[in-house]
């Protein structure tokens, strides 16, 4: 199988007339300066390496255009997002996972990782099979054909305050397996789901949901693989962790060996000059999930600053405000000019880098190079539509959004053909799983 590309997204720069041959699902050779063949698949425009969305909450896309009526916080937005999880059972997740799985895909997706912590029933007690809700994402996620890092979460406590950790909400006790040691022997079970195209990893959710005494318990069960972990999010979790422990979270997480190459730290905007060296030092990556951030008035992390301090920047759509990883870029950028007030931004180069390669990184998963070894994850963008005629391909990721993609190609397996994904209408998908969530709501 040889795709021919009209532009290509090379390591070393955009070239034209590349023939990328495919062999086992990989990339065998890549041809410059090449002909088109008989034979070969010609993707005209610009092929980019697969994208990857490096955080997901797959189930918060039920949010979407359901939270603007009434303002609010951070805070009281988690209570519509608390209502919606409590409808969802193993069939529901399946049905919602696999369209917006599909909806990602459509706009370039190829390798997601999912913040998964609705393990058990809206009570709290285990379904008969203890990872049937795993199962569902995994379910979801070969049905879109999308690579999954299955980041299965810690969630022990329902808050923190200054006297320490806090009882769970009732809205909260299907996240949490009730200690550690129990999270921990359900979590081996878990690593079983791991397969071709999925990775099982682990997540801390945040310092406010798992105690201090037990994230060394998490570390150690999430040995060699992708741990992720939301941080300071919000100012309030800085401040009940400072009164809790007298450090902030990073500091906190740094104490307890959570840092380092294998994590990724979520959102990371309110940090102190000092936890950005630790963040740095110790190589942890940082996701950014713009969209979710301005929609949640999250804040603008200091992420220049992470990444000068050695913090690989990756992106996540995290609740999917939008489910476009090229829009998270080109709003992560725009907030920089915003913060600083001058134009530089980041740049094409660094932005092509966190949604690719930096993100494939942080989950574990081969790609986001198209070079001989990698995978045939391939990203067709048209550069002839009103968003990007005229576009020099070498700046197309500052202004292409998921609607410019054309095809999309997982393993040398081709599941958005014409901008069309194999599963048919996303859209139709995506209302019959939303619509059974909100009813007599």
């Amino acid at each position: 199988m040889t795709f021919w590309c009209e532009h290509a997204q090379l390591p070393d720069g955009v070239a034209a007339r590349v023939r990328l041959v495919v062999e086992g699902g990989a990339i065998a050779a890549v041809e410059r300066d090449a002909d088109a063949e008989p034979g070969d698949e010609r993707l005209a425009g610009l092929v980019l390496p697969g994208l990857a969305n490096a955080h997901s909450h797959v189930f918060h896309r039920a949010l979407r255009g359901r939270t603007h009526d009434d303002g609010g916080t951070f805070w009281t937005w988690r209570e519509r997002m608390y209502a919606v999880a409590a409808r969802l059972d193993p069939d529901r997740y399946l049905a919602l996972a696999r369209a917006a799985y599909a909806e990602m895909a459509l706009a370039g997706t190829t390798s997601v990782g999912e913040l998964h912590y609705l393990h058990h029933r809206p009570d709290g007690a285990p379904y008969d099979d203890p990872h049937a809700m795993a199962a569902a994402l995994v379910q979801a996620a070969a049905d879109a054909g999308v690579r999954l890092t299955l980041l299965d979460t810690c969630y022990l406590a329902g808050g923190l305050d200054a006297t320490g950790s806090m009882p769970l909400a009732p809205e909260q006790r299907r996240f949490s397996d009730g200690d550690a040691e129990r999270w921990a022997a359900r979590h081996e079970g878990v690593r079983t789901l791991a397969g071709e195209r999925v990775v099982v990893g682990a997540a801390i959710h945040s310092v406010r949901a798992v105690p201090a005494a037990a994230l060394g318990t998490v570390v150690a069960a999430a040995a060699g693989a992708p741990l992720h972990v939301h941080l300071s999010e919000q100012p309030a979790e800085n401040d009940a962790c400072r009164a809790a422990y007298g450090v902030t979270p990073t500091r906190l997480l740094a104490d307890h060996g959570v840092l380092g190459p294998r994590t990724t730290a979520v959102h990371a905007i309110h940090l102190t000059p000092a936890d950005i060296g630790l963040l740095g030092s110790s190589g942890t990556a940082v996701c950014a999930c713009p969209t979710t951030e301005a929609d949640l008035a999250d804040g603008i992390g200091p992420f220049p600053a992470l990444a000068a301090a050695g913090s690989p920047l990756c992106l996540g759509t995290d609740q999917h405000v939008t489910s476009d990883v090229l829009v998270e870029a080109q709003r992560l950028d725009a907030h920089e000019r915003l913060r600083t007030g001058e134009r530089a931004g980041l740049g094409p180069a660094a932005l092509l880098r966190a949604a690719t390669e930096h993100g494939h990184r942080a989950l574990g998963q081969p790609g986001g190079r198209l070079e001989p070894g990698a995978p045939a994850d391939l990203v067709a963008l048209d550069l002839a539509t009103p968003r990007t005629a005229g576009t020099d391909p070498a700046q197309a990721v500052q202004v292409a959004t998921g609607a410019d993609v054309r095809t999309v190609v997982v393993a040398g397996e081709t599941i958005v053909r014409d901008g069309v994904h194999r599963l048919g209408d996303v859209g139709v998908l995506l209302a019959d799983a939303v619509a059974p969530l909100w009813e007599d709501t």
